[in-house]
């Protein structure tokens, strides 16, 4: 249902466009899709992406274009592509992600963009307020990361003997980072938990199980 809203509001903000806009757009609007991901990791949210446009009257390639920029999972590439979009004078740009939403602000104050966002855009700096964004950027907040403490605590309910927990984040994505840890120190110290960060910055971080912070992260998660 998230999805679909989301979709229904790039539509109609696509719609919304001056006509100047689109003129500049050889008579097509075109969408800037920012992404810090690859295509395939995205495949299936691509294919709901290009339905639920469908759906809003938006065919790609027959009333509206879409330039795909996509980082890799390189996430100082983002500034540049984003800089990109902005230089082909895109009609709008649809981002997921908090540092990719916050890269696509700082290319451009004037380019409409639809974000997605886990933490709250006021305190990433998206917008001034909920009820009045102002600027040039609007789109939907899953608040999951308000949600981090909550998942702590449901943790420490399934292993109450538990001492440490271990915390995995990437680095590369600073906005999330810095708020998951902001929201988790407090309530790790509130419940008498010692966190243990770990960077997981690829994938050979995230499944190497014969790596020693691997192994320490299970036993620290495990002790009773």
């Amino acid at each position: 249902m998230r999805r679909r809203r989301f979709i229904t509001l790039l539509g109609g903000a696509a719609a919304a466009l001056p006509l100047a806009a689109r003129a500049q757009q050889a008579g097509m609007p075109v969408i800037g899709f920012l992404d810090s991901r690859s295509p395939d990791a995205v495949l299936e949210r691509l294919r709901a992406y290009r339905q639920g446009l469908k759906e809003a009257g938006y065919i790609e390639g027959e009333n509206v274009a879409i330039v795909y920029r996509f980082a890799e999972n390189q996430v100082d590439r983002l500034p540049d592509l984003a800089g990109d979009l902005v230089r082909r004078e895109v009609a709008i740009i649809a981002t997921a992600g908090d540092d990719v939403a916050l890269a696509a602000k700082r290319a451009t104050k004037t380019i409409p963009i639809v974000f997605i966002a886990s933490q709250d855009p006021v305190k990433l700096g998206l917008v001034a307020s909920l009820a009045r964004p102002d600027g040039n950027l609007t789109g939907i907040n899953f608040f999951s990361g308000e949600l981090v403490a909550k998942r702590l605590e449901l943790l420490r309910e399934l292993v109450p003997g538990a001492a440490r927990v271990a915390v995995l984040v990437n680095p590369a994505y600073t906005a999330q980072t810095e708020s998951t840890l902001r929201e988790l120190q407090p309530a790790a110290r509130n419940m008498r938990l010692q966190m243990q960060v770990l960077n997981a910055g690829s994938r050979q971080d995230r499944c190497d199980v014969r790596s020693h912070d691997a192994r320490a992260a299970r036993r620290a998660l495990c002790q009773q």
